[in-house]
């Protein structure tokens, strides 16, 4: 099973908890976290991109870097590991993003690739005039797929004359093109999404779901497997958890605990409130399993809770569903979990036996 890192690109990371480890995001806290990755053979990290967060007592969000430049400083001090950017397709153009990515691939030697999303958080973009109304969440996947096409022929080609609704480019040139085919993410779990990552994607991100139930999410990979099958092309599920660790399942609980019982109630509102301006979209969107009340502390996203030994044994369980080939992980504490992780964890993992150390 292949392992990757959610890194901190903003801040207090994944949790909307007063509770929870308070940090400011900077390049010196992913460099730390990425080069720990790296040092324990995980396979890649990945950056989000959030130009607007949700505020509450906590400021969750509020902090963030920009995702394209701090993947370039850690493709520059790193030598292994594979490193995936976002891409705001509503805030970058598509030439100019080909661009960045063809730069970014030779910073690295050929170990980036590029998370597109499509937008849900209207304020990101209104406050910028970015916003192209709301009905753009009606489109907002057709949207995403003229954008890919104009980055694949300048990728392939050099070169692009695609005339489409959204876009149109006239003789758009590319050059260095990358120097191999750059691989691409998404994270849709509506029936759009799937059908976007099947026609045009490498790698699906899905939510785990729920605490300690790690084949939760096997019915979206199923989804994943259902939409490939009709483009003919392989596309790999990866799921997304968030590990809770320590010496014992007590301990590890207790800490889940504690950050639920501190959870900012206004921010997430904020989330609520969001979440709510989408009318076209059905209930199998991202955003509308992260506001599900069970669990919004994080978002929603899988969460695994107990000692060393118990999470490795649930991560054993992921890597048993078929059709997923890894993990996106996020911590409470990124610099002790990721440092937990290689050191604790991944030695109990059957599923990582082949991984040694550097």
């Amino acid at each position: 099973m292949n392992i990757g890192v959610f890194i901190p690109i903003g801040n207090n990371g994944w949790l909307i908890s007063e509770n929870s480890p308070q940090y400011w995001p900077s390049f010196a806290l992913n460099k730390q976290v990425t080069l720990t990755a790296e040092r324990y053979g995980l396979d890649f990290v990945l950056s989000m991109i959030k130009l607007r967060g949700f505020g509450g007592k906590t400021e969750f969000w509020d902090h963030n870097l920009e995702s394209f430049t701090l993947m370039a400083g850690l493709a520059a001090v790193t030598t292994r590991i594979k490193l995936f950017a976002t891409c705001p397709t509503l805030a970058i153009p598509p030439a100019i993003a080909a661009r960045m990515c063809s730069t970014i691939d030779s910073i690295s030697g050929g170990r980036f690739g590029l998370n597109l999303i499509t937008g849900w958080q209207k304020p990101e973009y209104s406050q910028m005039g970015l916003w192209p109304g709301d009905e753009y969440f009606g489109h907002r996947y057709k949207y995403v797929s003229e954008y890919i096409q104009v980055m694949r022929q300048l990728w392939e080609t050099g070169k692009s004359d695609f005339k489409g609704e959204f876009f149109r480019m006239d003789d758009c040139r590319l050059s260095p093109r990358p120097s191999m085919p750059m691989q691409i993410i998404c994270a849709g779990q509506s029936e759009a999404g799937m059908a976007f990552s099947a026609q045009y994607a490498d790698y699906n991100f899905c939510f785990g779901m729920g605490v300690n139930t790690p084949v939760a999410f096997a019915p979206t990979v199923v989804k994943l497997n259902q939409a490939t099958a009709r483009t003919g092309r392989k596309v790999t599920a990866y799921a997304l958890f968030m590990i809770i660790a320590d010496h014992t399942d007590d301990a590890a609980r207790a800490k889940w605990e504690h950050y639920k019982a501190g959870t900012d109630q206004e921010a997430v509102q904020w989330l609520v409130d969001q979440s709510a301006v989408d009318k076209a979209s059905g209930g199998d969107t991202n955003v509308r399993q992260m506001v599900d009340p069970v669990s919004v502390v994080n978002i929603n996203m899988g969460t695994l809770v107990g000692s060393y030994e118990t999470v490795a044994r649930l991560l054993d369980e992921v890597a048993s569903v078929p059709g997923c080939d890894g993990v996106l992980l996020t911590f409470d504490d990124f610099v002790k979990g990721t440092e937990d992780f290689g050191a604790r964890i991944q030695p109990l993992m059957q599923s990582r036996k082949h991984v040694e150390a550097a």
